[in-house]
This record gives C-alpha cells, sequence and structure tokens, in this order.
C-alpha cells in the first residue's frame, strides 16, 4: 500500500452489518427445500457477494426449476424475520467510522444488494447516517460482482482515482471485482470464510475491524477543522 488513500469504498453486509451469518442460514434453508443441499459454509462460499437474482439463477440451473420472483419474496421475508430479531453492526465498525472521520479521507457504500436492502439494513444498525447519498447498489450497473462495474461506478461518483481507493470486502466475488477495478482491498474473515478464501487478491487480510486502521494510517491526512 503506497499511494495517499482518497476513497475507501465498505461493502454492505458482513463489513458493515452482521447480516451474511444470519443471510446464509435462510438461504441454506430455503435452498435445501429445491433438493439441492448445500450447508451454511457452502452458501457463503458460492453465493457470498453475488446478487439474489444471481443466486437463484444459479438454483434454477442446478435443479432444473424455475423459483421466479416469489422465491425472491419469501427469501427476503425469512431475511426481514431474522434481522428483526438479531440484526446488529459488524463488531468494532462504529469505531473505525469513528476514527476515519478524524481523516481527509471519503467513505461510501458499494453492496450487491438492492438500495432498499442497503438502507433497510443500515438503518437497522444506526449506520445509515453515516453513509448519507454515499450508497451505490450492483442494480446500477450492467454487471454485478465479481465484475469491476460498481466498484468503478462509486469511485466515478466519489471523484476517487481507483488506485487510490482501499475496498474492505468479505467475500471472494467482491475481493475479485476490486482487484479487477484496480482498487486494493482488505479482505475482512470470519468463521464463515476463513481467511484463505481471502488472501487471492486481497492486500491484506484482518479477522478485527480494529486491525483496520493501523493499515492505512500512514496513508491518511488529518482533516483541517
Amino acid at each position: 500500500m503506497a499511494n495517499p488513500i482518497e476513497l475507501i469504498v465498505f461493502d454492505c453486509a458482513g463489513v458493515l452489518v452482521d447480516s451474511e451469518r444470519l443471510g446464509v442460514q435462510a438461504e441454506s434453508e430455503m435452498i435445501n427445500a429445491e433438493g439441492w443441499h448445500l450447508t451454511p459454509m457452502q452458501v457463503a462460499e458460492r453465493f457470498l457477494g453475488r446478487t439474489d437474482v444471481a443466486m437463484r439463477d444459479d438454483i434454477e440451473h442446478h435443479t432444473g426449476r424455475a423459483l421466479g420472483d416469489e422465491w425472491l419474496r419469501r427469501l427476503h421475508d425469512n431475511y426481514v424475520e431474522r434481522f428483526n430479531d438479531e440484526l446488529a453492526a459488524v463488531p468494532g465498525i462504529v469505531n473505525l467510522l469513528d476514527a476515519l472521520d478524524e481523516f481527509d479521507v471519503e467513505t461510501c457504500v458499494a453492496s450487491s444488494g438492492s438500495p432498499d436492502k442497503i438502507v433497510e439494513r443500515l438503518g437497522m444498525t444506526g449506520l445509515l447516517d453515516r453513509f448519507e447519498g454515499r450508497l451505490f447498489s450492483a442494480l446500477s450497473v450492467a454487471r454485478g460482482k465479481p465484475a469491476p462495474d460498481l466498484f468503478l461506478y462509486a469511485a466515478k461518483l466519489m471523484n476517487g482515482d481507483p488506485s487510490r481507493c482501499i475496498v474492505i470486502e468479505d467475500s471472494p466475488f467482491g475481493v475479485a471485482a476490486a482487484r479487477s477495478a484496480g482498487m486494493e482491498v482488505i479482505g475482512y474473515s470470519t468463521e464463515l470464510l476463513p481467511s484463505g478464501f481471502l488472501d487471492e487478491g486481497s492486500t491484506a487480510v484482518v479477522t478485527d475491524m480494529a486491525q483496520v486502521l493501523p493499515l492505512l494510517r500512514q496513508r491518511l491526512r488529518p482533516r483541517v477543522s
């Protein structure tokens, strides 16, 4: 990591909000009900970082049956039920955002989720105000992750040079997308996806959000008051 940092791009699910753990449980149950037996970890390996539509299309291809939009609606309802009970911000993310406020660096969110989902999940965890006007969805670009389109779109609208952008991601598809966009990546590893899944392409891999700022501090300029 050499260039000064202009923009830090956060994935949403799994990086800002602890939704991946709950989401893959819901997805595993619904995929199993369609006759394709995948554990939550297998679902994570195969689908984390991709859109719900891409996941549904893969399930349809594997099972040979059309699921349609009704399946996506039931999946969303399943998410909401679980999130209402358990969704929280990722441990340490509030402290990281507070620390970044002291530096002259822009931040934004670039997620495979729909705009409604991004707003809903950030709102449920008290993080929405931290990214007002700086939320970018894969639905706004032609190709989702692992294509670079979303990250390049976010950087363009945020006036960030890709070579001076850092992406924080928790999925191999997200890491690949950021690297294809010419951006550096910090992989956030959890029990759901151990670090080995993120090593390829990541500039660094952390297991705790407290480890992020020390990696970046020398490349951040203090904010002038």
